[in-house]
């Protein structure tokens, strides 16, 4: 699929929730809508906040340039799934997976199964993903502390693209929730929706 066409076809900025079997791939329903109103507050690039909700073996994912996966512990994927997943990172589509706490082990194992060419590589404080529309001079901010040390942004390139980003140890996207959710203090909210702007952009400029 033409990803210029496939934005034509959307016309407004979405973020698709992947659905997968083994975890709780739907909590915090509140995230994406948040997310993107502060998106086109932000930047003036018009949204669509309502969430999409599909599974990578749907041929839908394919006009859609952004998906999102989170959940705590297991992910299990099909061959069928495995596969779309690989078609749509090489036909120029985008995802972001943030460790909702327990995934980790479980994501890592998929992307080497998924990936066996490629590997998730730590990205640097300086890599553009963090200073494309915020300038985040620490790199990736830690939302919420899962463990010990510091959070940790990944890639996986694809043609020397960054095709998959995976935040570990920060769970940007629990600061996306309404503020009753997780009571994080504003600040920690803040560094969340700039980082999750940054991601977004990121996405849609590459």
């Amino acid at each position: 699929m033409n990803w210029v066409l496939s934005l034509l076809l959307v016309s407004q900025i979405q973020i698709v929730r992947v659905k997968y079997n083994g975890g709780d791939w739907y909590n915090d329903p509140s995230i994406i809508p948040n997310m993107l109103r502060e998106f086109q507050k932000r930047t003036g690039i018009e949204t669509s906040p309502g969430e999409v909700v599909l599974s990578l073996n749907s041929p839908e994912i394919f006009f859609y340039p952004f998906l999102f996966i989170t959940g705590h512990g297991k992910i299990n994927l099909s061959e069928e799934e495995i596969k779309n997943l690989r078609k749509y990172l090489y036909s120029g589509g985008f995802v972001y997976a943030d460790d909702d706490y327990g995934m980790d082990e479980y994501f890592r194992r998929l992307v080497a199964k998924a990936f066996p060419e490629s590997k998730l590589i730590l990205l640097p404080p300086d890599h553009e993903i963090y200073h494309c529309f915020y300038d985040l001079k620490n790199g990736l901010p830690k939302i919420h502390e899962h463990y010990k040390g510091p959070p940790e942004g990944y890639g996986l390139f694809i043609n020397r693209r960054l095709a998959l980003f995976y935040t570990y140890n920060s769970n940007i996207s629990d600061g996306w929730a309404d503020p009753d959710v997780h009571n994080d203090p504003p600040e920690k909210r803040e560094e969340a929706f700039k980082m999750g702007v940054n991601i977004i952009y990121y996405a849609i400029t590459h």
